[in-house]
C-alpha cells in the first residue's frame, strides 16, 4: 500500500517532453551521466525504445540535491519528472531513484508486478560495470566483496563511538554509568577510510546495489 501510494505521487511530477533528440553518451560523461535502455513492444506489435537518461552533475548543483530524471522514447525527449522518478510506460512504469553517487533503482514494474533492470548505455559507468560482470565474472564478485569490506569496517568501526555518546546522556549515564570507546582512529586512518567507504558506494551505484545502513557509511 505505501509503495503504491509513493508510485503515484511519484507519477503526478511527470511533465511531457519538448522533443529535443536524445544525445549520444560520450566518453568522458561516464562519471557525470546515467543512461539506460527499455525496448518494448506497443499493442500493435511494434518495438518501441525508451531511455532513461539522468545527468549527476546537474543533481548535485540542483535546489533540492536531487535533480531530475528524463524519459526518452526513441530518441525524442517524452517526458520529465523530479528524482525519484516514475514514469508509467507500455505495461508498466519505469522508476528511477538516486543515492549520492549514482541511482539505486533504474527498473520497469510491470502492471503484474514483475521487475526489470533496464540496460546500461555500453560506454557508461554502469555498462562497462554490467560487462565486467559478464566477461569477468570472478573478477566482478572479488571488486563487489571489496566494496562491501570497504563499508563494513567504517560500520564496525563507528559503533562503539555511538554507544559512547549514547552513554552521555543523562538518564542512560544514571542507570548504566559511562562508556568510552576503546576506538580512537588517528585522523589520516579515519581520512583513508571515508575514500575507501565513498569509492565502495560508487561501485555499487554501477551496479544498482544499496542499502540504507551499510551506503549510509559511504555518504559520511
Amino acid at each position: 500500500m505505501f509503495e503504491e501510494r509513493r508510485r503515484r505521487r511519484a507519477v503526478r511530477r511527470v511533465q511531457p517532453g519538448n522533443g529535443r533528440p536524445l544525445k549520444r553518451f560520450r566518453w568522458w560523461q561516464s562519471l557525470s551521466r546515467a543512461l539506460f535502455y527499455l525496448p518494448l513492444r506497443n499493442d500493435d506489435g511494434r518495438q518501441v525504445v525508451y531511455a532513461i537518461d539522468v545527468n549527476h552533475v546537474q543533481r548535485f548543483l540542483s535546489d533540492n540535491g536531487k535533480g531530475k530524471a528524463h524519459l526518452y522514447l526513441d530518441g525524442r525527449h517524452h517526458a520529465e519528472s523530479r528524482l525519484p522518478a516514475a514514469f508509467p510506460v507500455q505495461g508498466g512504469t519505469i522508476e528511477v531513484a538516486p543515492t549520492a553517487f549514482g541511482l539505486k533503482r533504474c527498473h520497469y514494474v510491470t502492471t503484474e508486478g514483475a521487475e526489470h533492470q533496464l540496460i546500461p548505455d555500453r560506454s557508461s559507468g554502469e555498462g562497462r560495470r554490467a560487462h565486467l560482470d559478464r566477461e569477468h565474472p570472478a573478477l566482478s564478485r572479488w571488486i563487489a566483496f571489496c566494496s562491501l569490506i570497504l563499508l563494513v569496517i567504517p560500520l564496525l568501526l563507528l559503533i562503539p563511538q555511538l554507544i559512547e555518546v549514547a552513554f552521555k546522556f543523562p538518564p542512560v549515564t544514571q542507570h548504566f554509568g559511562t562508556f568510552t570507546s576503546p576506538i580512537r582512529l588517528p585522523g589520516w586512518l579515519n581520512f583513508t577510510l571515508a575514500l575507501g567507504a565513498a569509492a565502495a558506494g560508487w561501485e555499487r551505484a554501477l551496479r544498482l546495489r544499496y542499502n540504507w545502513l551499510l551506503d549510509s557509511m559511504a555518504k559520511g
